[in-house]
């Protein structure tokens, strides 16, 4: 019989449980009933990683795990994990789109990165990633991503296979590949910033602790401007041209804001504790797009 069968049946059959035991079979019952519960498994937990393709917005949720899409303020499950680990997307983490616009997901459970076809998943590299964070696509459509694990960055090719080392970096976490294909990388190392040319040599950009907990890394279109992510700092950072990091939004609405993608001219702010998705004008205006109550 099942713990919580036996909880029931001690309410039932044996009157002179103790209190004490009572109280725990209690708090055993309500715990599973509130996780399990229809309303709790319709929400977004935790969410990670964010990707925009056209009018599509979709975040990854660690902790339901799932992938859900948000239309008008409304989140709606696109993918939903098991929750037994080493399953596919059980941790599912940060997202992306490939070079046929298709979703992308990295999965530390598996160890693996998944391609979206319709709704359902495919590993890329047989479990060969370690645990992948960010991760982009350069011109050939091959995924660079960013293996925390093994501290290193790596290309996976596009149509799978064994991922081949790019370069080392400490606990890198966001990876931008420019219209040159040069690799981007935002870490939580003593140098946050650093850039890979495609011939592979690396040249550190930032050379001193700048973010509180850099997430992740994008540029704008014109390539002018780099923007990070930064947790534990609440904030949104702009980098101009060869200029000095600057605040481009903090404070407020912000909780724990992760990744970031582009939606028209607008940037996308994944927030794993405020549970939301908010959206930042030009001018720095930030608005909430989805926001789970």
């Amino acid at each position: 019989m099942s713990g919580i069968g036996r909880c029931f049946s001690y309410f039932t059959l044996d009157r002179t449980m103790p209190s004490l035991r009572q109280f725990a079979c209690l708090t055993l019952v309500a715990i599973v009933s509130l996780v399990c519960s229809p309303a709790n498994a319709q929400k977004v937990l935790y969410p990670l990683g964010i990707a925009v393709s056209g009018n599509k917005i979709f975040i990854s949720d660690k902790d339901s795990p799932a992938v859900w899409q948000v239309v008008d303020g409304k989140a709606s499950l696109f993918f939903k994990g098991s929750r037994k680990f080493r399953t596919p997307l059980n941790a599912v983490r940060y997202l992306g789109i490939d070079k046929k616009g298709d979703l992308v997901a990295g999965d530390s459970a598996t160890r693996d990165i998944y391609r979206f076809v319709g709704a359902k998943p495919t590993a890329l590299t047989k479990g060969a990633i370690g645990n992948p964070m960010g991760f982009a696509v350069n011109k050939a459509g091959d995924l660079i991503v960013a293996n925390i694990e093994l501290h290193e960055i790596v290309k996976v090719p596009s149509g799978g296979g064994k991922p081949t080392r790019i370069g080392r970096v400490v606990a890198p976490r966001g990876v931008f590949v420019d219209s040159k294909d040069n690799v981007w990388v935002v870490s939580g190392g003593n140098q946050p910033l650093q850039r890979f040319t495609p011939a592979g040599n690396k040249e550190v950009i930032i050379d001193k602790r700048v973010f509180g907990f850099p997430h992740d890394i994008v540029m704008d279109k014109e390539e002018k401007n780099i923007y990070i992510s930064d947790g534990y700092g609440k904030a949104i950072w702009r980098i101009a041209g060869k200029g000095k990091p600057q605040k481009f939004a903090s404070g407020k609405p912000f909780s724990n804001p992760t990744c970031l993608a582009w939606h028209g001219k607008n940037l996308l702010v994944v927030d794993s504790r405020a549970k939301a998705v908010f959206s930042i004008d030009p001018k720095g205006k930030v608005t909430t797009l989805f926001q789970q109550k």
